[in-house]
């Protein structure tokens, strides 16, 4: 059985490093190695490139802000890929993400599933090649 929680298994597997140090940011370390379980769409670092400029680093200057996004990336339960279905699932953020199952790929909030099942002691991880928000939230670019 893997010995990692969702976090370490998730800084472990190499492209998720802009996430992981985001969750260290955003003092959610604590919170999601916890029992769970937890099932955590985590953007991959190309999912973070794909961001306006600079809003990367706005958000780690708003810890709050950077907090709910980040909790917005976690649903509470253990879903492995093959057992999602489409519809709304409530994050821990507090509100709805839109998952879109079918037999070619998984979605979240349009956000392709690129690597699933990664599994953890507390959870699962699945790479996705996007950071999603909550509803009508925008990342700016911030002004040079």
């Amino acid at each position: 059985p893997p010995v990692r929680n969702v976090v370490d298994t998730a800084s472990a597997a190499g492209n998720f490093t802009t996430f992981a140090a985001a969750i260290t940011a955003a003092g959610l370390t604590d919170a999601l190695a916890a029992k769970g379980p937890f099932t955590v769409f985590a953007p991959t670092e190309e999912a973070f490139r794909k961001l306006p400029a600079g809003a990367h680093d706005t958000l780690l200057r708003d810890s709050a802000k950077l907090k709910a996004i980040l909790s917005y990336h976690v649903i509470p339960g253990y879903s492995m890929a093959r057992d999602m279905k489409s519809g709304e699932v409530m994050t821990l953020q507090g509100t709805t993400l839109t998952a879109s199952v079918s037999p070619q790929d998984v979605r979240v909030n349009g956000a392709r599933v690129t690597q699933a099942d990664i599994v953890a002691s507390n959870g699962v991880v699945h790479a996705i090649d996007t950071v999603i928000l909550p509803k009508n939230w925008q990342l700016l670019a911030v002004a040079a």
